[in-house]
């Protein structure tokens, strides 16, 4: 009689190896997962490390602390981009898959997309170079194919601005044809300042020296003025002002502080001293049969209204009759 073969149960013991790779997938999960809160927890000793070697460059505090967040921002995303892709692979491993034919054919596909995929390859290679020049840094304003903003974030395929009014502005790289650095180093803030044609422009660049030389001497704005005002002359005659311009030298980003203060002040001053800053003058046509009317606007409403109606109907009479001549009435 023929011996009936009893298919064995699975024991518990079956299961070891199972839960022996299991186990190491999962503990080089959470190790990759402890390295990267480590690298994150270290990047403010990275950023310190970062902010003694530049600043053996010279370079001021503003400068080296843009600097350094940034480089310490792109060494925190590529190391974790790194262990990740370690632990995925040694993860696969353990799950008994052979990664040499899976690393080989990503190197094949990786080719066939670079090749496939040149503006993602030149985005990150002009990254590159961004950052190695140090053209801009993070908390800069820059002004990027046109654009400016406030650079919030520079990747190595991507910088992201945000305007005034708030809107993201997110640009490639590898597309960037012009870029701006207005806040790199230090920064100036230029004044045109028009002035009436009958003013003494040598008293005008006096008063804007005592009024640039009374803000440095006040402690709120002492810091924010790294020189004396540098007055430039007279830059162009305009249509109805002399322009004069002049420029103050500031820390980076503190240009437009100085510079609105400066303006008030220059207002306020300019009216005590009575030097006149001009403004546009209108004049009405109502024809070739009129002269232009020079309105001031001292005239209250209904004296305007009443010049106006006057003129209308002399042109309405010279029009009914031809030959009779017309009136001519100039305001001042």
């Amino acid at each position: 009689m023929a011996a009936i073969a009893i298919p064995r149960l699975p024991v518990f013991s079956d299961f070891y190896p199972f839960l022996y790779h299991v186990a190491r997938m999962v503990a080089i999960l959470a190790v990759a997962y402890v390295v990267t809160r480590i690298v994150h927890r270290s990047e403010p000793k990275l950023r310190s490390s970062f902010l003694a070697t530049i600043q053996r460059g010279g370079r001021s505090d503003v400068e080296t602390e843009k600097r350094a967040a940034t480089l310490g921002a792109i060494f925190r995303k590529s190391a974790a981009a790194i262990i990740w892709v370690i632990a995925f692979i040694m993860a696969l491993r353990e799950a008994g898959f052979d990664v040499g034919p899976i690393l080989a054919g990503a190197g094949v596909v990786g080719l066939a997309v670079g090749f496939g995929a040149q503006n993602v390859v030149r985005d990150y290679m002009a990254g590159l170079f961004i950052l190695l020049e140090d053209q801009v840094r993070v908390n800069d304003v820059a002004i990027i194919n046109g654009t400016g903003g406030l650079v919030e974030q520079i990747n190595l395929r991507t910088i992201v601005l945000r305007g005034q009014d708030g809107t993201i502005h997110v640009f490639q790289n590898g597309a960037i044809n012009s870029l701006s650095n207005m806040t790199h180093g230090y920064s100036y803030y230029v004044f045109d300042v028009g002035v009436a044609y009958k003013e003494d422009t040598d008293r005008v660049t006096q008063v804007l020296k005592e009024i640039a030389d009374g803000m440095m001497k006040e402690e709120k704005y002492r810091p924010l003025m790294l020189e004396p005002i540098e007055v430039l002359g007279v830059d162009k005659f305009g249509d109805s002002a002399v322009i004069v311009k002049a420029r103050i030298k500031t820390p980076p980003i503190q240009q437009w502080t100085v510079g609105r203060e400066m303006n008030r002040r220059i207002k306020k001053r300019f009216d005590e001293e009575g030097i006149e800053i001009p403004f546009p003058h209108t004049s009405l046509y109502f024809g070739e049969a009129s002269k232009p009317v020079a309105i001031k606007m001292e005239y209250d409403r209904e004296e305007l209204r009443a010049v106006v109606r006057e003129v209308i109907q002399e042109e309405r009479a010279a029009e009914r009759n031809p030959g009779g001549g017309h009136t001519e009435h100039q305001t001042h």
